[in-house]
């Protein structure tokens, strides 16, 4: 009986070892359904957007998640208010068409859905109620890289709205980026001055903007801040200049993410 246990012992553990081994291994053979997968959780003073009907004008958390696969990526792009109650979400689907070493053109849509709380009378009590209205957007983005840290662009967005409120708008952006700006060994910093214009059904407007990002190297923790004047503008709110400051938490695959555009 020893030597039947013996030679048990000799055949499983060497095989026990060998399931073990190929099960490693397949493991690290298998590849991830998702090239990339990245996100940044932000909290605000002021949610604005550069569409100015698009702004919430409260304290807001941001969520915003990009899940990449080979040139196509899924943006799901999601606001509240501090209270909780919903501001907008927007569905991005984007596409790299061309991407080469100094030139690259993105194209995009989504459907979003935007939220108001609306006051109304109802058996003679009024009452508060959360309104969503439907948009449908679609985007074009060109950018040349002059160097590493240099490039300029353009952003042109088309959007439609379903229900009451705001239908057509058109933005179109000429921008310019410089990333990783030298502070110190660990600390860097990222500009973005814009000029757009800006038409909101019949109205139009024209407008400067800036987003400044300060971070620190392989940390999760950076702060941005967007600025935005009106030179001139129809468009309600005609707010003079509007801007706010962020605190931004990246997680996923990288720590190193430029604050995005709040459309």
């Amino acid at each position: 009986m020893k030597m039947i246990n013996w030679n048990l012992k000799n055949i499983i553990v060497p095989l026990l070892i060998f399931l073990s081994t190929s099960s490693v291994q397949s493991q690290e053979d298998i590849k991830p359904f998702l090239d990339d997968f990245r996100g940044t959780a932000s909290i605000t003073q002021n949610g604005i957007s550069l569409i100015p009907s698009f702004s919430l004008g409260d304290p807001a958390l941001i969520f915003d998640i990009k899940m990449t696969k080979g040139r196509s990526s899924f943006e799901p792009d999601m606001r509240f208010a501090l209270e909780g109650k919903p501001w907008a979400f927007v569905f991005w689907y984007r596409y790299k068409a061309i991407q080469k070493e100094r030139f690259s053109l993105r194209i995009g849509a989504h459907p979003a859905l935007n939220f108001r709380t609306v006051n109304v009378i109802r058996n003679g009590v009024a009452e508060e109620l959360l309104e969503s209205r439907r948009y449908l957007a679609a985007e074009i983005v060109p950018n040349y890289k002059i160097s590493n840290k240099v490039s300029i662009g353009m952003y042109y967005l088309r959007g439609q709205g379903f229900d009451d409120g705001l239908k057509t708008t058109n933005f179109l952006v000429l921008n310019s980026a410089f990333t990783n700006l030298y502070i110190s060994e660990q600390f860097h910093l990222n500009i973005s001055p814009q000029v757009y214009y800006l038409t909101t059904d019949d109205d139009q407007g024209y407008y400067v903007a800036g987003f400044i990002s300060f971070g620190k190297k392989d940390f999760p923790l950076s702060i941005s801040c967007i600025l935005n004047k009106a030179i001139d503008t129809e468009i309600a709110p005609e707010d003079d200049f509007i801007w706010n400051i962020s605190l931004n938490y990246c997680f996923g695959s990288t720590n190193k993410r430029t604050s995005k555009r709040k459309i």
